[in-house]
């Protein structure tokens, strides 16, 4: 059983050589079952939240604990938030971008996480909405540019071919500045 309490506050928190703090989310991505609810249809679907305050449609992502690896951190973050388990999976990028909320720097770091689990309780069931949708919707509704990029990175990435597992395959690391 999973502690079904969000972290709170900020003194634990990891902030970079320049003072931004640091935070870590995920897209959460499943492929949707088919009509009759077994077979596994080729459809991706992705996972968006509502903002804290209600306002739009965000991914799960928060701040990055001390005690705690970045994947580990952007997993939390997408049980908290959303109320998922998963296999975190590839680094989408680091974006670097100002909160329009606080006025302030962040370094932002996305990955993709395969859904295994999709909880009916969670830390914050009360204070957002989960809503399941196409790619293409998502990126429509989603208010961050960077969140953006990183889902066009996703999306290239489960559509791209296979390449065989010998080669190395470079992680997608962008770091232009937005306005969140």
């Amino acid at each position: 059983m999973a502690c079904l309490v969000s972290r709170t506050g900020r003194e634990s928190q990891r902030y970079n050589n320049l003072g931004c703090r640091q935070v870590a989310g995920c897209i959460p991505y499943r492929y949707k079952n088919g009509s009759d609810g077994n077979t596994i249809d080729t459809e991706l679907e992705v996972l968006v939240i509502s903002s804290q305050k209600g306002q739009g449609l965000t991914f799960p992502k928060g701040g990055w604990e001390l005690d705690e690896s970045l994947e580990e951190a952007a997993s939390r973050e997408s049980l908290e938030e959303a109320g998922v388990r998963g296999n975190v999976e590839c680094e989408l990028g680091k974006w670097s971008f100002i909160s329009k909320r606080y006025a302030t720097y962040y370094e932002g770091y996305m990955f993709a996480l395969l859904v295994k689990e999709q909880l009916d309780l969670w830390p914050e069931k009360n204070f957002r909405r989960r809503i399941w949708m196409k790619a293409a919707e998502a990126r429509e509704v989603c208010q961050h540019g960077w969140m953006k990029e990183a889902l066009d990175k996703l999306v290239e990435r489960l559509t791209a071919p296979q390449q065989p597992r010998e080669e190395h395959v470079p992680r997608c690391v962008n770091t232009n500045l937005f306005y969140a």
